[in-house]
């Protein structure tokens, strides 16, 4: 069950078009950033992950793999991300390859619509990557969204799933249930996990953005008990809570994240199908 969330609450990653416009790009309280890969260039991260990823993970899939990128602001990462798993980030990015469609098809959300429109009119993929404006933590409108494009497919879950600097707006803007639930619906979701999670230190700077600023405070920021080494924290949450076990940790981006692989241990033979009743 998920507190409703009108644009706060998910920030599905990024977040919300009112910070968009404000006159100081820092403000987006839901790490809605309008410029935000400009900040942190997609290949600092793409370039962690080896060559050949899918393939080891799925070594014996006959269908397209589904992935969802929670939080994908405007959508350069889940493009890049999309070109390194495929192998296609040497070809002209012009023209989608014949034949990519059939190996992965990738649903990318963001809680903010302006980003997402950017992210539907630029993306050289559209066959491929699906953009959606949704707040994932309002189950109200998830449930029935990601049922919907679940059963296009004839399955019950997604094969991987991309949390990119996603967690640390989630629970900022939820508190520690809210990260929680959140852990546990992804967990649920994704036969596979990749979770870049934001360092402490990050959660400090955004709330002195929103001080700097004039706003309020994150309202759940002074009382979250989970705290510290957040890594470690969602790590023990995947893994205790949730059904999960840590395969691989990519090293860490230039700014100082780890890419974090887990892997359900529930009765989910890796890369089936498991049935297509709704999630």
């Amino acid at each position: 069950s998920s507190r409703p969330a009108r644009g706060s609450s998910g920030k599905m990653a990024a977040p919300m078009s009112r910070g968009s416009r404000g006159p100081e790009p820092g403000a987006a309280p839901y790490g809605n950033f309008p410029n935000y890969s400009r900040f942190h260039p997609p290949e600092g991260r793409v370039s962690l992950l080896p060559q050949g990823l899918l393939r080891s993970l799925f070594p014996a899939a006959t269908r397209p793999l589904l992935g969802l990128d929670v939080g994908c602001n405007s959508g350069e990462l889940s493009v890049a991300l999309y070109q390194h798993l495929l192998g296609l980030q040497d070809s002209n990015s012009s023209q989608e390859p014949p034949g990519a469609g059939k190996e992965l098809k990738l649903l990318c959300c963001d809680i903010d619509p302006e980003l997402i429109q950017r992210a539907q009119q630029s993306s050289p993929f559209p066959a491929s990557i699906s953009f959606a404006s949704l707040d994932i933590m309002d189950s109200g409108a998830r449930e029935p969204f990601l049922s919907s494009y679940l059963q296009r497919f004839g399955r019950s879950s997604f094969d991987i799933g991309f949390c990119m600097s996603v967690t640390m707006w989630i629970h900022l803007n939820h508190g520690d249930s809210g990260l929680l639930e959140f852990l546990a619906l992804l967990a649920s979701l994704c036969t596979f996990l990749l979770v870049e999670p934001q360092p402490w230190k990050c959660y400090r700077a955004a709330a002195r953005r929103l001080r700097r600023l004039g706003r309020r405070d994150f309202e759940h920021f002074r009382s979250l008990r989970i705290n510290g080494d957040m890594a470690r924290s969602i790590t023990r949450i995947l893994t205790q809570d949730c059904a999960m076990e840590l395969v691989c940790s990519f090293g860490s981006t230039g700014w100082d994240r780890s890419l974090l692989l887990f892997k359900s241990t529930g009765a989910r033979p890796q890369g089936s199908d498991r049935g297509a009743a709704s999630p």
